[in-house]
């Protein structure tokens, strides 16, 4: 394991030969020379590497000077800037006292920096000393003035005899040797066991999980949930968020929220109980074809989505929805179908056979169609390979982009 001690990391000169070098190959960097500027050049490229990796999913802290990165795990596990910045939102409209937060596994520091802009005084609690060390240094450099730190687990911290006005928790979902785990109840700490405690210290509380966790099971095994929330970037689901309020005694609603780089969300919330009841009809490809967003997906709105927007289904096992006229602002992915079932004259006039191919509850791979068809990657065109009530659809169709 690297360890880091942030405060060598600090010559001036050092800083700016990572920020100037950030295009640079790590691995030759370390085998040229063993030091540089009287740091390891294996800590010099874990630094730029670290850097690269906040370009995008960190970029208020890629633009700030001085900003020492975690090892890769730490930063692999941490929060991006848009989820953060989306729950210190979410927070913003359900908790309206904002006097004293506490993140109970902070990590990097990531949330734990954008809770401190709405509460008056935010506790970082995380046991890795080092850890904490590096985030205590970046708030700093951030201007965060109103974060207290705790080198201790979150267990002996909630053992106090404090109030808080909400609790964030976000679960380490890996054991000792470094393998994923998606149950509740294996993570650390263990989520389950201790919400009558974290009840017992606030009205609120945040657990963030794997996108990976079943969201059913994890109801059944948590108290008072008011809402669940499948979180995406750019249509890949990052972060599945269990919002409890004390004694909520209603059905949790269930948002599925999709963060676009244009800073554009889109949302959409249902009830699993309407879910579970609604009936939708079925038809063969209309005029337009949609594609639900990852977090729609995820959440399972696969009947829900087609009462909002008023679509038709193709079949009960592919999530793809139709309709005769466009839908305007679909969460997701819209097509305009040029041809149902194109034969090899029509792939011989798309400009050096190259197509976007995707398939839902198709028997073939996207792969394989290209290699049946000699198709290519790339272009303006897309082929879609989906499963009707009784008939297997090849779609030829264009993608429509969405207005701004």
């Amino acid at each position: 394991m690297l360890h880091l001690n942030y405060k060598e990391l600090l010559n001036a000169d050092l800083q700016k030969y990572i920020s100037e070098n950030e295009a640079i190959d790590v691995q030759s960097l370390i085998l040229k020379a063993e030091k540089i500027h009287g740091s390891s050049t294996t800590l010099i490229a874990h630094q730029i590497t670290g850097r690269r990796k906040a370009k995008y999913k960190l970029p208020t802290w890629y633009r700030t000077p001085q900003i020492v990165y975690p090892p890769s795990l730490n930063l692999e596990q941490s929060s991006s800037e848009a989820t953060a910045e989306y729950k210190k939102q979410f927070l913003i409209r359900h908790v309206s006292n904002r006097a004293k937060a506490i993140d109970l596994t902070a990590g990097f520091g990531i949330d734990t920096f954008c809770f401190s802009k709405i509460f008056n005084r935010v506790d970082y609690v995380d046991r890795n000393e080092e850890l904490l060390a590096i985030a205590q240094h970046n708030h700093q450099q951030l201007g965060a003035t109103n974060i207290s730190y705790h080198p201790r687990s979150a267990e002996e911290m909630i053992s106090e005899s404090t109030h808080w006005d909400f609790i964030y928790i976000d679960p380490s979902r890996r054991d000792e040797q470094a393998k994923k785990l998606v149950r509740l109840t294996d993570t650390q700490p263990n989520v389950v066991e201790l919400q009558t405690t974290l009840l017992e210290k606030t009205d609120h509380i945040l657990i963030k999980t794997s996108p990976l966790l079943d969201i059913q099971a994890a109801l059944r095994e948590l108290k008072f949930v008011k809402t669940v929330t499948v979180l995406s970037v750019d249509n890949e689901c990052k972060e599945l968020l269990f919002f409890i309020s004390r004694n909520s005694d209603s059905p949790p609603t269930i948002e599925a929220v999709n963060i676009e780089s244009s800073s554009q969300h889109q949302h959409f919330e249902f009830k699993w109980e309407v879910e579970t009841e609604a009936s939708v009809p079925f038809s063969d490809p209309l005029n337009f074809i949609y594609e639900p967003n990852a977090s729609i997906l995820k959440a399972g709105a696969f009947k829900s989505i087609a009462l909002k927007f008023s679509l038709t289904k193709l079949s009960k096992s592919t999530h793809l929805y139709t309709s005769s006229h466009l839908i305007e602002n679909f969460p997701g992915r819209s097509f305009k179908v040029i041809k149902l079932q194109p034969d090899a004259s029509d792939f011989a006039t798309i400009p050096q056979r190259q197509i976007n191919v995707t398939t839902r509850n198709y028997p073939l791979s996207p792969e394989e169609i290209k290699k049946k068809y000699k198709l290519k990657d790339g272009g303006e065109q897309f082929l879609i390979g989906c499963s009707g009530i009784d008939k297997k659809y090849l779609v030829l169709a264009e993608l429509i982009k969405q207005r701004p």
